[in-house]
């Protein structure tokens, strides 16, 4: 971007719907925040997601703690 652009991105949390492999924006944003800590994870940071839960997550460590809470992998 050079200093004539703008970034018209809006600020603030979005709103994804969480797909295989993909997420569809709902409502445009610049972060997610992490279903377990809260954190904010810009969306070109955005690599861990459950499409079941519709979660997003900060870490893949964090990512598989959530699916050991929830059955969905053993411990």
């Amino acid at each position: 971007m050079n200093k004539m652009e703008r970034d018209i991105r809006p600020d603030g949390q979005a709103e994804l719907e969480y797909q295989d492999g993909e997420y569809r924006v709902i409502k445009p944003g610049t972060f997610v925040a992490c279903a377990v800590t809260g954190v904010h994870i810009p969306l070109e940071a955005l690599r861990y997601w459950n499409v079941e839960l519709q979660e997003a997550y900060a870490t893949a460590g964090i990512a598989l703690k959530r699916l050991q809470e929830t059955g969905k992998t053993p411990k």
